[in-house]
């Protein structure tokens, strides 16, 4: 039964992986590869995001930023496709991403 639907980074995805189980070792490995930070710090840039309150920022968006950790405007507008960001958001977005790298 779904309780409800979020969007996730895969670090704040992982943490619902059962690490103990040899089960999920094949799975947990891959994951691992595509992690650009630990979940805590996943959870805390999303706050952040959200503190920003940009009204074109949507959970989906923040989910991909935290998983592509973009440097600069070009790779974070490849997440925007369906929009166009204004250059204070971009700046915004870009200088609490530095925070965390």
């Amino acid at each position: 039964m779904i309780i409800e639907e979020k969007s996730l980074s895969i670090a704040e995805a992982s943490e619902f992986l059962n690490k103990d189980s040899t089960e999920n070792t094949e799975i947990i490995g891959f994951v691992k590869k595509f992690i650009s930070t630990d979940s805590k710090k996943a959870q805390e840039l999303r706050e952040k995001l959200i503190k920003l309150d940009l009204i074109k920022l949507r959970e989906e968006h923040i989910s991909k930023i935290i998983d592509l950790m973009p440097d600069n405007k070009d790779d974070l507008n490849k997440i925007f496709v369906d929009l166009t960001l204004e250059e204070d958001e971009i700046s915004k977005i870009l200088d609490t991403i530095k925070e965390f790298k």
